[in-house]
């Protein structure tokens, strides 16, 4: 006796529409990461120049960061995003070339605002060596 199982079909998942979003570039000395995300902060796309392959001291060139940027865009593009504020955070060598790479892909920047935390006065100075 022949058992036959119904067959389930899944609903297909809709992407949601997001027009307009914030992207975070966090650009170490090591690292290029950039996150897209919605206007409440939720990640839509992400990528990293890690993530991309690159290896070594290749991770923090403008280059790596470029790509990091094409990445991103198109996976955001699929989501509809036209619009971003871009919030850079750190002091790497891909902060420029990857807002740059992200106007080229299409993107219209509205605004670009460094969050680099700056110290106000910083750490305790170490106490004056002796000889």
């Amino acid at each position: 006796m022949a058992v036959t199982k119904a067959k389930t079909r899944s609903k297909k998942k809709v992407l949601r529409q997001v027009p307009h979003g914030h992207a975070h570039i966090h650009a170490s000395y090591n690292n290029t990461i950039l996150t897209i995300t919605d206007l409440n902060g939720n990640a839509i796309a992400w990528s990293s120049s890690g993530h991309m392959g690159f290896k070594g001291p290749k991770k923090s060139t403008p280059f790596a960061a470029s790509q990091v940027a094409e990445d991103a865009v198109k996976k955001a593009a699929l989501y509809g995003l036209k619009e971003v504020n871009v919030f850079i955070n750190g002091i790497g060598s891909g902060r420029d070339s990857a807002v740059r790479t992200m106007q080229a892909a299409g993107f219209s920047i509205l605004s670009i605002k460094d969050i680099t935390p700056v110290p106000h006065n910083g750490c305790r100075a170490p106490k004056p060596r002796r000889l």
